[in-house]
């Protein structure tokens, strides 16, 4: 299973890189090459001073020169050799980095509206940003070092035991020591560590995104990130973590360094003993002295793969978390062939009850409702009430636990995703403007439409005195030289992008809900033509706006308790005309001067 596992992230990986791929067998070799390479300056270094150590003051300065240049030489091409190895894996890292990020960006695109409400842009920047860069540190650097750690690792131990088995068997106690170590820091309990940490340090990252957005509500009212609160918790938590995982490694990581670098601690009284017992002193020393320059570079090899393993575990952890969050499962399933959009566009809800992933209760619960064609349906209620989540399951933000919604007879289900998104326009209180010329927001509504069409979309949306006092018109780029609209501004340039649409099936969520009054009237007038024909669903705040509704929906706890027309539902002594009332109290509060008392 194991192998299995590594063998598919190898995969996915070398998928990603396209034509780069090919580059990195040529990166590995030549790290092998250059690692190789790089120890033979140290045997030149060895031969210098056994000459010294032999001949002393007789030794041949031509000789000595020449390992002197050899060590020199060897070093410059051993730079050579791994600046070049590196260059490729990066070459190959680059483009695996870019690939990943595009593809977890074209699945995403194909995920349902819902699976957007539930991941914050700051979450899904670190999932897939970061951790490409992650993917992208382990290709660069280290798979080019775990080859040549390996062999320069088992070539040193050879090497070890050629010039003297004794002291190359001292050489493997440390090595024991510090493997044991390594083993007990990436025992089992390290992938579930590894999986905390992401997870901790997603969250924080997540809510610091939230919290750069909302820092001019923080500055307003003089607060800190202390005083937000999910913000703080989040950096807090990460801390906790942090903190706990260094205590808890601290011990090890201390016994595996002292181990990995203290080789010399057993080598020298192992030579003194062995040249008290009558060995060779001057051949112990020279050994000695091979083993004291070659030690330092083996144990820099055995740190390296470690940082290599735990490289790619993280690389692992790293394409888990991007698939997970672009998981096809994820994805709205549509049997093929889908059924065809039908030309009649009434909706129907057929007993549809919805629970959100994780939640206890429902949050729609056994919903009948009719909603014919040309038709306008307001959805009235109290926050929590479920309007907006019965309005985006007619778009399929995600499909229903229980019962069917249908448009036209055919199940939404059985009709594709994209399909459905051509006859359904949007107009939200939230509006997204994209930092691109007026133009090209509009024309996200028909990326095919004609200038002619564009125009009449303007002036139906009432939006082209807009136009008209922006330096460049339809060409100004939103967010350039200072160039920002209000929110009253951005709803109208998107009713433009709607009117392009004209989509037979209209969703507003009270498009007026954060305009001024100047701005609230072009607005309404121009929902009112946007509306006109079409089959309408509503989400209601001000309730003056749903008088002339075909139909009021009233809702509460996930449940249609009320339904009617305005004067139906007024006429009765219901949560409407509760509601309508508190309303009406609510429009008529002003601001009175009060006396002071002395």
């Amino acid at each position: 299973m194991k192998s299995q596992k590594q063998t598919s992230t190898f995969n996915l990986l070398r998928s990603h890189m396209g034509k780069k791929g090919v580059l990195m067998p040529f990166s590995i070799v030549l790290s092998v090459l250059g690692n190789l390479i790089g120890m033979i300056p140290f045997v030149c270094v060895w031969l210098i001073i056994r000459l010294l150590f032999t001949q002393g003051a007789s030794a041949s300065g031509n000789e000595i020169i020449r390992y002197a240049w050899g060590a020199f030489g060897f070093s410059i091409l051993f730079i050579l050799l791994y600046f070049t190895s590196l260059m490729l894996s990066h070459l190959a890292a680059f483009r695996l980095e870019r690939n990943l990020r595009y593809s977890a960006m074209q699945k995403a695109v194909h995920m349902p509206l819902g699976f957007f409400t539930k991941n914050s842009t700051g979450k899904m920047r670190k999932v897939i940003d970061d951790n490409a860069g992650i993917i992208h540190t382990f290709v660069a650097h280290q798979m080019p070092d775990l080859a040549g750690g390996i062999t320069v690792s088992v070539t040193t131990l050879i090497l070890m035991f050629v010039f003297d088995w004794r002291l190359g068997l001292a050489c493997l106690i440390p090595l024991v020591i510090a493997f044991a170590q390594f083993y007990l820091m990436m025992g089992k309990n390290y992938a579930a560590t590894m999986r905390q940490y992401m997870t901790s340090l997603e969250a924080m990252n997540a809510e610091a995104v939230e919290y750069v957005r909302g820092i001019p509500v923080v500055k307003v009212f003089q607060q800190t990130v202390y005083s937000f609160k999910r913000f703080y918790d989040s950096i807090m938590d990460y801390n906790k973590w942090v903190k706990e995982y260094s205590a808890s490694m601290k011990k090890s990581m201390s016994v595996y360094t002292v181990a990995i670098n203290g080789f010399a601690f057993l080598l020298v009284p192992l030579a003194i003993i062995l040249i008290f017992i009558g060995g060779n002193w001057q051949q112990v020393s020279l050994n000695l002295i091979f083993y004291v320059l070659i030690t330092p570079f083996f144990g820099q090899c055995i740190m390296k793969l470690m940082y290599v393993i735990d490289g790619y575990r993280q690389a692992g952890e790293a394409v888990k978390r991007i698939e997970a969050m672009t998981d096809e499962k994820q994805q709205l399933m549509t049997p093929q062939p889908p059924t065809p959009m039908p030309a009649i566009y009434d909706i129907r809800f057929n007993d549809v009850s919805f629970r959100y992933d994780g939640a206890s209760k429902d949050a729609l619960s056994h919903i009948e409702m009719a909603i014919p064609q040309g038709e306008t349906v307001a959805l009235v209620g109290a926050s929590g009430s479920g309007k907006t989540t019965l309005a985006r399951l007619i778009a399929r933000f995600w499909d229903t636990g229980r019962g069917m919604i249908s448009i036209g007879g055919v199940n939404v289900k059985q009709i594709h995703p994209e399909e459905l998104m051509k006859h359904i326009s949007f107009v939200f209180q939230n509006t997204e403007l994209f930092k691109t010329s007026i133009r090209d927001n509009i024309l996200y509504g028909n990326p095919d439409a004609a200038p002619a069409d564009i125009d009449r979309a303007i002036e139906l949306a009432q939006c082209r005195e807009i136009i008209d006092k922006l330096p460049a018109g339809l060409d100004t780029k939103i967010g350039t030289e200072g160039i920002y609209l209000s929110g009253g501004e951005q709803q109208r340039i998107t009713l433009a992008r709607a009117f392009l649409k004209d989509a037979p099936i209209l969703l507003l969520d009270e498009a007026t809900a954060f305009a001024d009054p100047e701005n609230e009237q072009e607005i309404q007038q121009a929902l009112r033509r946007l509306m006109h024909g079409k089959t309408v669903v509503m989400i209601a705040h001000r309730l003056t706006s749903v008088t002339d509704a075909d139909t009021i929906v009233v809702m509460e706890q996930g449940r249609i308790i009320e339904k009617g027309t305005h004067s139906q539902l007024f006429q009765k002594e219901g949560l409407y005309r509760r509601m309508w009332n508190e309303y009406q109290q609510s429009v008529q509060w002003d601001i009175r001067k009060t006396t002071k008392y002395a």
